[in-house]
């Protein structure tokens, strides 16, 4: 969800707050993690405006760019399959019948 959200801004950056607003149920921790891992991988740019307190904004970089297209695939996928997902869903949580 971060990376689909950054690639709305692409090629521009989003920073820290407006990210998390844009990204439900995500607490800070998480989101910082998150990012902190797609930075070290080389998917996302962060930059640091020496400000009080530190503005920090986001952006993909062409690496992180590359993943539209397998994302979209992936996202293609789950809504072709999501009732057969979700009836599978539905009998691995049905109660056992003795």
């Amino acid at each position: 969800m971060v990376v689909k959200v950054l690639a709305e801004e692409a090629p521009g950056e989003i920073r820290f707050a407006e990210l998390r607003r844009r990204v439900p149920g995500i607490s800070q921790k998480m989101l910082s993690t998150t990012l902190r891992s797609l930075d070290r991988d080389g998917l996302v740019a962060r930059r640091v405006e020496p400000t009080v307190p530190p503005a920090v904004h986001y952006r993909l970089t062409e690496l992180g760019l590359s993943l539209e297209g397998p994302l979209s695939a992936l996202r293609v996928w789950a809504e072709t399959h999501m009732s057969e997902i979700d009836r599978n869903n539905r009998l691995a949580d049905a109660p056992v019948s003795e």
